[in-house]
């Protein structure tokens, strides 16, 4: 495989692993972050900022999806893939610091993100490296 086919491969894992993440934080999110985490979403400001959170999920999925069918928009929705994940990762990691251990889910998610984030990086320096 390329290391094109593999920016590609990983943009498109991550576009498609991430939407039912987003739905479930945004669409309808009384219905599937209650019965999920056990905590109560009835507040109209934390519906408002876990839709707002679904935005967020959904615009870098059209940064990655864009990157897939755009060389040219590659190398950029691949940057954003790595802040991305990186970012999520480390805001999870401070919290297991802080907070303590989270639900089992959340944990699989930080393995993930920084999975794909790592594996994001390193296609992103052995292109850096050949150019």
């Amino acid at each position: 495989m390329t290391r094109g086919q593999s920016e590609k491969a990983l943009l498109i894992i991550a576009a498609i692993g991430l939407i039912p993440i987003a739905l479930g934080y945004g669409f309808m999110p009384e219905k599937t972050l209650t019965p999920l985490y056990g905590f109560s979403v009835d507040d109209v400001n934390l519906k408002h900022i876990m839709r707002a959170v679904m935005g967020l999920y959904f615009g870098q999925i059209i940064i990655w999806f864009l990157g897939v069918s755009k060389t040219n928009l590659r190398k950029p929705a691949m940057y954003c893939l790595v802040v991305f994940m990186l970012g999520l990762a480390g805001g999870r990691l401070l919290s297991l610091i802080i907070d303590g251990v989270s639900h089992w889910l959340l944990l699989v998610y930080l393995a993930l993100e920084l999975l794909i984030g790592l594996i994001g990086l390193n296609l992103i320096m052995k292109k850096s490296k050949t150019e």
